[in-house]
């Protein structure tokens, strides 16, 4: 089977339309999705056989709405700075999350210098949030024995967070530590209103669990 030229049109159409799919960025899904509509205006006005309006007509529409959407992504964008910590977090935790989602993240948080021997959480004991820790090491206890230590990245009341009820584990500050701290009320309401933010921290806690159990079983 040979293809002419407008086949190559056709399938690029399509081709951009599904590798928006796997973008990750809104900017770069709608730039993609307005690309694919522009290839498929220009593939169904020169068809051999005629210009074909029903599908020109609703591409142009969908031009209309994607191209509203990028001008609004850089306008959300454009007063939005982050300090190098923040930036340091964006480009790696959370690199799953747009500019303007993590900044809300950060908007709600509470950044905090702790010593050797803070406990961010005891054993059978409610833990008021979610905490991050930036830098420094903790000890993991169980019933007062230790079980792991955690670092940089590693999350911090995530399983009491996501279940609900008490905190399963003790952890200590085994060094001065920076770390963040999302109050859980404010968190769960950020995250309810958000579902493309909870489906990206629901990826974070994946993450730092699985990082865990490389880490025990190493």
């Amino acid at each position: 089977m040979t293809w002419s030229f407008i086949d190559f049109v056709g399938h690029a159409c399509f081709g951009l339309a599904a590798l928006s799919f796997f973008a990750k960025d809104m900017l770069l899904l709608r730039a993609l999705s307005v690309l694919a509509s522009v290839v498929g205006i220009a593939y169904n006005y020169f068809l051999p056989v005629g210009p074909i309006w029903l599908p020109i007509i609703w591409n142009i529409f969908f031009i209309s709405i994607n191209s509203h959407r990028i001008i609004g992504i850089f306008l959300d964008r454009r007063g939005i700075k982050f300090n190098e910590e923040e930036l340091e977090l964006f480009e790696t935790l959370f690199k799953g999350f747009s500019p303007l989602e993590f900044m809300k993240l950060m908007r709600i948080s509470e950044w905090k210098s702790v010593e050797t021997g803070y406990e961010f959480s005891k054993q059978n004991e409610e833990i008021d949030g979610l905490f991050l820790l930036f830098s420094g090491v903790s000890c993991v206890k169980k019933d007062n024995k230790e079980v792991s230590f955690v670092r940089d990245g590693a999350m911090i009341g995530e399983i009491s967070f996501i279940r609900g009820g008490k905190a399963t584990a003790t952890v200590l500050a085994t060094s001065d530590c920076r770390v963040i701290h999302w109050p859980k009320k404010d968190l769960q309401s950020l995250l309810a209103r958000n579902p493309s933010m909870d489906i990206g921290m629901k990826q974070v806690f994946s993450m730092d669990l699985t990082k865990k159990l490389i880490g025990d079983l190493g």
